[in-house]
């Protein structure tokens, strides 16, 4: 659908109503194609089996849960895995994002799983469309009371950036007769020109990879770890579209700081700035980073200034960054742990003697604990007694749960998208590939005697990014069936982006190509040279001349 199409379609929409409603009561498997536009919106895309090519198109649908932070409880998460078997394909997924997606559901169980959500205090709405997707936090259990107060904002954040629409309560709850909408303060009758994404890191720990958020918030402590504000950043993303020079990754810009009661403001102030100055023309050309790139940092701060009731300060200074993973065991203050486990691509499944699924319904079960999502696409367990801890071990034992003490570096931090057979958007393989994919460099790392450098690597099945590949140090991108495009030089804490290095190279070369680079690195790397600092000292140049 074109682009004048869509922004048509939320404007006749009643407030993304119609005609998804009245396509949800229709006997067709599938949605019509302004239902699958405002379907988004309430957290689902339409998609089909790509596996079945040449025959009936076999339709279901992915549903999304909004989980700000990726906070959960125990009974919330026990819903999830519950509808996971009732109406999904027996999986759940972590998302980059800090939700969780179901796949499989039917188009006659949509609702019914939609409620089943709400009922638990989760929703689906905003978890896609063109507005505020799922606010991203850093997911670590603390009890401390300033860490709280930016969980807090997370929160808070979430809730002042939903459509104020009641369609969403109406097709999916309450099945009333809709009232004539009323004009959104904040999206207007169009609502944003693409999605938006938001983002709080602490200072010092950017595992929610927050310059590719279209807007974000460090949070800055003094000496007496006493919240004093954030930093805000502005005009990241990841999405681009291969042979389009006008697309681009990008990584936000430090465009100042505000006290804490200002962050809301600040981010709902930059979502308008969106909202009126985003391109509706262009969809592949419609993210706030390009506003950003047009206009220059300094023209969009003006600009921002001037829907602020108060003075935007300077951003301060901040501590290097790290990425703390949270994975193994935690002890807080309070006198609990907390265990981050490793999920392979964020997929919680029962695949032979690894009852990933089984082992992990029944330690939240037993010991009651809550639940953390994290942008890794690994799970946490929390508000967990020193007592129970030996027993948790032996569940993780029994049900084959992998630890992350037993795995590579490479692995511990691989992300991979869906990609083929459910993403329309997929141009080949990436979550399926995988496993063999990352044995292969495993392979090549230890041939090279480099089996334990942490190199961060993603994979994604097409351009848009979704496993936030352009901020890796080492990216296989999708290009056409079974074909990729190597990224290479970004670095492990998310502040650097990484650059297009060899094109369409076929999965099977790809080890073999990285190998030669690794023995490179491994012979000529400065003491402790992280392996995207390398790429961008040796040059791509230099690294180009090692490949036959």
């Amino acid at each position: 659908m074109s682009n004048a199409n869509v922004e048509q379609v939320k404007l006749d929409s009643n407030g993304l109503f119609e005609p998804l409603a009245s396509d949800l009561s229709g006997s067709d498997a599938f949605l019509s194609d302004a239902g699958k536009i405002l379907i988004k919106f309430h957290g689902s895309y339409e998609q089909s089996d790509r596996d079945k090519r040449g025959q009936a198109k076999d339709y279901s649908f992915m549903i999304r849960s909004k989980l700000p932070g990726g906070k959960l409880t125990a009974a919330q998460y026990l819903v999830h895995d519950e509808i996971a078997s009732k109406f999904g394909n027996e999986t759940l997924r972590i998302t980059t994002r800090q939700g969780i997606q179901f796949h499989g559901v039917i188009k006659g169980e949509l609702r019914e799983t939609i409620r089943a959500l709400n009922h638990a205090l989760v929703t689906t709405f905003g978890a896609c469309g063109d507005v505020v997707r799922n606010v991203m936090c850093c997911p670590a259990p603390t009890t401390d009371t300033q860490r709280l107060r930016v969980q807090q904002v997370a929160d808070a954040l979430s809730l002042a950036t939903l459509p104020t629409t009641r369609a969403y309560h109406q097709i999916w709850l309450d099945g009333e007769a809709l009232v004539q909408d009323e004009h959104d303060k904040l999206y207007g009758k169009t609502y944003l020109p693409r999605k938006f994404k938001v983002g709080i890191a602490y200072a010092g720990d950017n595992c929610v990879d927050v310059f590719t958020n279209d807007a974000g918030l460090i949070a800055l402590f003094d000496e007496q770890s006493q919240l004093t504000g954030f930093n805000v950043v502005a005009g990241g993303g990841m999405g681009i579209t291969h042979n389009d020079d006008k697309t681009f990754a990008r990584l936000a810009d430090l465009v100042g700081f505000v006290e804490p009661d200002q962050a809301l403001e600040v981010i709902q102030a930059i979502v308008t700035v969106h909202r009126d100055f985003g391109d509706r023309t262009n969809r592949k050309h419609a993210r706030l980073k390009y506003v950003l790139h047009e206009w220059g940092v300094e023209k969009f701060i003006s600009e921002l200034q001037s829907r602020l009731s108060f003075a935007l300060q300077a951003a301060r200074p901040m501590p290097a960054f790290r990425v703390d993973d949270h994975l193994g065991w935690h002890a807080l203050d309070s006198g609990t742990l907390f265990l981050g486990l490793p999920i392979d691509s964020g997929r919680i499944a029962d695949r032979g003697t690894q009852r990933l699924r089984s082992g992990i319904k029944h330690i939240v079960q037993k010991h009651n604990l809550s639940v953390r999502l994290t942008p890794q696409q690994n799970i946490i367990l929390a508000d967990i007694k020193p007592d129970d801890r030996a027993d948790i071990e032996a569940a993780l034992t029994e049900y084959g749960i992998t630890r992350v003490d037993t795995i590579t570096g490479l692995r511990r931090s691989a992300l991979a998208c869906p990609a083929l057979p459910t993403c329309g958007l997929a141009i080949t393989e990436a979550e399926r590939a995988m496993p063999h994919l990352i044995e292969d460099i495993e392979g090549a790392l230890e041939e090279t005697g480099l089996i334990q450098e942490p190199i961060v690597m993603r994979v994604t099945g097409c351009p848009n990014g979704c496993a936030r590949p352009y901020s890796a140090e080492l990216a296989f991108v999708g290009r056409s069936l079974n074909k990729y495009v190597i990224y290479l030089g970004g670095n492990a804490v998310g502040t650097r982006l990484a650059r297009p290095f060899k094109d369409v190279v076929p999965i099977d070369k790809l080890a073999p190509t990285m190998k030669l680079i690794f023995a490179d690195y491994k012979l000529h790397r400065t003491t402790s040279e992280a392996f995207g600092d390398y790429c961008n000292r040796v040059g791509f140049e230099a690294l180009a001349a090692l490949i036959p």
